[in-house]
């Protein structure tokens, strides 16, 4: 079955790509969407992930969190005891 694309500027994404890579549109295309599903494709389903996994994306996520220079030096502390 034939693929119409109405979107003028999908058309223009594609024949870019098809410029860049050397290949003609359809190649291109299925180039583009062999990635996308195989990019899909290695994304765990939701509610799958085991309790190793949901361990492992935590700490991955706590590692995206800036170290700040002086988050080992103690707290100063008003005389009313809160922090200065």
């Amino acid at each position: 079955m034939p693929l119409q694309i109405a979107n003028p500027v999908v058309v223009h994404k594609v024949e870019r790509l098809a410029l860049v890579t050397g290949l003609n549109k359809t190649a291109a295309v299925e180039r583009a969407v062999d990635q996308l599903l195989r990019d899909v494709d290695s994304r765990p389903i939701a509610g799958t992930a085991g309790p190793q996994d949901r361990f492992a994306a935590l700490l991955a996520q706590m590692d995206r969190i800036p170290d700040l220079p002086q988050a080992g030096e103690a707290l100063g502390w008003d005389d009313l005891g809160l922090p200065a």
